[in-house]
């Protein structure tokens, strides 16, 4: 009997939910009915620093208010970091981590350095291995005297180790699109991160290791998601193959943008639902203003 297919709305309690995230919760909750699968809410509240437990109930209210349902219990990511330290522990058993001491002013301070410095997919320079480079011993002392550290993925490790496990090259099944078009089965090119944050310094995780280990214990079978995480799942395929984990199928949305053409984000203040709701915003009104009408 086939598996009944399981899909995720997963949002960070940073601030409070704008059009945007309405049109990813309600794209994804009628993915799931159409599919005849389960609508699983799950928080991704391992940046402490920034996440509210404000925002928390704000979310289930303003997705209540939208007409959304889920099961229970929601899954919050603070309350499991022992799933991502044993993560973590596979992937150094692995050989494919390595402590990072730079600081982000090293980091800019050294690609000024460098001209021409590539970029990742977000725009930010690729890390320029400063701590990589780190002789053994002085590594060890480093780590020995507590200094603060996150942890990176070799990438060029990564790569050579997921050889060794899988079959021909690691791919996944984008069923929409990414930003330029791409479909299909595509090749994954984890490079274009560099050597990409696995564990940050503050918090011990990262959204690319947590993410992939969550839609793996709660059996996630698809992914929907905006078009502006479409790089991040070449990192994300990387790490389920050096983990073991299942592959679901990836699904990137369009994303709602202003008169500009920018997408709507958070940290922009753009409208939030609660302000459209008290101005008097019906849900019928805010599928209309994302074209769900």
């Amino acid at each position: 009997m086939p598996e009944m297919p399981v899909f995720r709305f997963a949002p960070s309690p940073n601030g409070h939910l704008h059009l945007g995230h309405a049109y990813s919760a309600l794209f994804t909750f009628n993915r799931a009915r159409q599919a005849g699968g389960r609508f699983l809410l799950r928080i991704e509240d391992i940046d402490t620093g920034r996440c509210r437990q404000e925002y928390v109930v704000r979310i289930l209210d303003d997705l209540a208010w939208l007409g959304l349902s889920w099961e229970e219990p929601v899954r919050r990511q603070s309350r499991h970091m022992d799933d991502y330290r044993a993560a973590l522990a596979r992937l150094d058993a692995l050989g494919v981590l390595y402590p990072c001491f730079a600081t982000r002013q090293e980091i800019r301070d050294a690609v000024a350095t460098i001209p021409g410095h590539p970029a990742d997919p977000d725009g930010a320079p690729l890390y320029p291995g400063l701590s990589k480079a780190l002789d053994p011993a002085e590594r060890a002392a480093r780590l020995a005297a507590g200094v603060p550290h996150a942890l990176r993925l070799d990438t060029a490790r990564a790569l050579a180790v997921a050889a060794s496990m899988h079959p021909g090259p690691v791919t996944f099944d984008e069923r929409g699109s990414g930003p330029s078009g791409e479909t299909g089965r595509l090749v994954i090119e984890p490079a274009i991160w560099g050597d990409v944050i696995v564990a940050r310094k503050d918090i011990g995780t990262s959204y690319h290791l947590s993410v992939v280990v969550d839609d793996a214990i709660q059996g996630v079978t698809h992914v929907t998601r905006g078009q502006d995480l479409f790089y991040a799942t070449h990192v994300h395929r990387l790490l389920q193959v050096l983990l073991g984990l299942p592959e679901p199928a990836y699904e990137h949305h369009g994303l709602v943008r202003d008169d500009t053409g920018r997408r709507l984000s958070k940290s922009a203040r753009d409208r939030s639902l609660l302000s459209l709701r008290a101005e008097g915003a019906a849900p019928a009104d805010i599928r209309r203003l994302i074209g769900m009408d």
